[in-house]
């Protein structure tokens, strides 16, 4: 084949995979989504989130979470921070409270990576890495592996960085319902099929030992659950007896079968709607 018809089927693979998008205006919004296909960041005007002050039960991680963030929007030593435990108990809503009580004194912006685009990850932090001036929150929600998912792999990057190592302007923070972001079992079979167990059970579970902060979430009582509703009324000026929120509250949930903030978000929504309050 003559140099034009090189010439001719790179052009057509440039055009297929078209270059990364820039990186966009860092003051037009506070938070971006990573996006590929092309690459690029796209700004988030209004991020759904709820005030630090209403995360109740909490107050250990809160804390340790606050401090460790401000430590990295001063330019000082911070740890990744793996937030683990059960469904509902605010572990995502901690995140972005504290980047919104953060970002009120420092420059740092929140990047959102889904899961499914792990694999983009050193990408993504080439693109951040343009930007030493500016500190992000690279997070990333309900992180999990299953049976044959490789992503776990690419997590690497962002917690070891590779030779080049993770850019000193991105902190990684994820949640995750399970402690070593993968099912029992899985770190079973992999023991059962393996030559040497120990090896194939070291490499899954030493994933999350490479996150230097562990945040642990436990379901609340009732009292949490119940303050957790009476701080969302009165942030929200839902007038309600305590008699009463109480009786619905625990019949709410008794019906879902289970007590957590975001049961008591909804129920907590119901009411608002039901006594004409837009929240």
């Amino acid at each position: 084949m003559d140099a034009n018809g090189l010439n001719r089927i790179a052009a057509a693979l440039e055009r297929m995979s078209p270059p990364p998008a820039p990186l966009p205006e860092i003051s037009a919004a506070d938070a971006f989504l990573w996006q590929t296909s092309p690459d690029r960041l796209t700004p988030v005007q209004r991020v759904n989130r709820v005030e630090l002050s209403l995360l109740v039960g909490i107050d250990r991680s809160k804390a340790t979470l606050l401090e460790n963030t401000h430590q990295f929007a001063r330019g000082f030593a911070a740890n990744n921070a793996l937030l683990w435990g059960a469904r509902g108990m605010g572990k995502s809503s901690l995140v972005k409270a504290v980047h919104a009580k953060v970002a009120t004194e420092h420059q740092l912006k929140l990047v959102e990576l889904s899961r499914e685009d792990l694999s983009s990850v050193t990408r993504l932090l080439e693109v951040l890495r343009a930007a030493p001036d500016t500190r992000f929150l690279l997070y990333c929600d309900d992180l999990s592996f299953s049976h044959d998912d490789q992503h776990y792999k690419s997590l690497k990057a962002v917690l070891d960085g590779g030779i080049a190592g993770r850019p000193d302007n991105v902190l990684f923070y994820a949640t995750s319902n399970r402690r070593h972001l993968m099912p029992r079992d899985m770190i079973e079979n992999e023991a059962g099929r393996a030559i040497h167990a120990a090896e194939a059970v070291e490499e899954k579970v030493s994933l999350s030992d490479r996150f230097g902060l562990w945040l642990g979430f436990h379901p609340c009582d009732q009292d949490e659950y119940l303050a957790m509703i009476r701080g969302y009324c009165d942030a929200h000026g839902v007038e309600i007896d305590d008699a009463t929120l109480r009786a619905e509250a625990i019949e709410w949930q008794a019906t879902r079968g289970s007590r957590s903030g975001r049961v008591a978000w909804q129920f907590f929504t119901d009411l608002a709607g039901r006594r004409g309050v837009r929240v």
